[in-house]
């Protein structure tokens, strides 16, 4: 980590902090965790109404990732943002947050080429940047299937795009979030235009990194049109592998990125410091470069446990800290941080799919 530019502080976790126009009373954020525990029509449920109540004491959450429209569906029993129902079932959720005092973010997702005819419109083709095929499957109703190849999207259709991000964004504020977060990260459809893997485009969204950031920046510019920019985070994942999203030069990438996110009056970057296909979170990169780069709050994720946290908040490396695993299994999660209590691990084995055994049922700590 490069120090020159990091002035160190006397914060922790549990400073206040305002986080562009919210003001958190902690710095122990709640991560996005796909749960796989929506209803029919992907609308959230009762279930989730009392799973994310039980962690309003999060100084925010930011919701599992939702899909913005029926073509960014890739995965059973996920919560959409683009139909009357799903509005009405996440309103339920921000209700039972905001009476426990608490502040929640809805994370705008489109999985572009992760999913499979069978979660899409008419059985038609995933969409991408280009028509490269990811190596895995997809997990789809009828179970495992591998990938196919994707329609690689026409440059008519990207105003659809960002459409869909804006439609989805009004959509959040008919259902009573304090703002959004725009995922761009984890090998889902913006990460897919930033990343010179996924992305062989010749036109004006190809080629250079600026050309690339091209839609993910028309979808800030779109969803700042709804909300507020201080109301709106974006979420990068510079070295993650998932979803075989790979990148020539991912320092100068997400450097040119975050740079150009920079200056718009952003709540935060969320940045994913790890890889998920490895786990390891160690992998050596300059973080210190993307948070000056982007110069405004800076939440990092991955594998952070509370005495890692505090260290790097005091350092002014990071403004705060997104647990995942942490939160799943320990609902009351800052509490226990602040006491240095025990922690409950997370049954792994319950993460995704089910009813409420390892979902709100994980205990409270006395």
């Amino acid at each position: 980590m490069t120090q020159s530019t990091l002035s160190k502080s006397s914060a922790d976790l549990f400073t206040p902090l305002k986080l562009g126009a919210i003001p958190l009373s902690n710095r122990v954020l709640m991560a996005p965790l796909t749960r796989n525990r929506a209803g029919e029509g992907n609308v959230p449920t009762d279930l989730n109404v009392t799973y994310y109540a039980q962690r309003a004491s999060a100084g925010l959450i930011i919701t599992e990732a939702s899909q913005v429209s029926p073509e960014g569906v890739g995965y059973p029993a996920t919560p959409g943002i683009h139909t009357p129902a799903q509005v009405a079932g996440w309103k339920k959720v921000t209700q039972a947050v905001h009476e426990k005092g608490g502040r929640m973010v809805l994370q705008l997702w489109h999985v572009g080429r992760i999913s499979h005819p069978s979660m899409q419109p008419e059985g038609g083709l995933p969409v991408a940047p280009s028509a490269i095929q990811p190596e895995g499957e997809a997990i789809t109703y009828e179970g495992m299937q591998p990938f196919v190849t994707p329609r690689a999207l026409a440059l008519e259709e990207l105003p659809g795009i960002v459409s869909q991000y804006r439609r989805a964004a009004q959509n959040a504020r008919l259902a009573g979030f304090d703002g959004v977060e725009i995922h761009a990260a984890n090998g889902y459809l913006l990460d897919q235009f930033l990343r010179d893997g996924s992305n062989h485009r010749s036109d004006a969204y190809g080629g250079t990194v600026a050309n690339r950031t091209r839609l993910l920046l028309e979808v800030v510019e779109a969803v700042t049109e709804v909300w507020p920019a201080e109301r709106v985070g974006v979420r990068i994942s510079p070295i993650n592998r998932f979803n075989d999203i790979v990148d020539s030069n991912p320092a100068s990438t997400f450097t040119q990125v975050a740079r150009a996110l920079s200056g718009r009056g952003l709540m935060y970057l969320h940045v994913v410091e790890g890889d998920f296909l490895s786990g390891d979170t160690t992998v050596p990169f300059d973080w210190a470069a993307i948070k000056t780069a982007f110069a405004g709050p800076y939440i990092a994720n991955g594998g952070y446990d509370g005495q890692r946290a505090n260290a790097r908040i005091a350092a002014g490396e990071v403004d705060a800290v997104a647990f995942g695993k942490l939160f799943i299994a320990n609902p009351d999660l800052p509490a226990r941080l602040a006491a240095d209590g025990p922690l409950t691990p997370p049954d792994e084995a319950t993460f995704y799919g089910g009813d409420a055994t390892g979902y709100t049922d994980y205990p409270f700590s006395d």
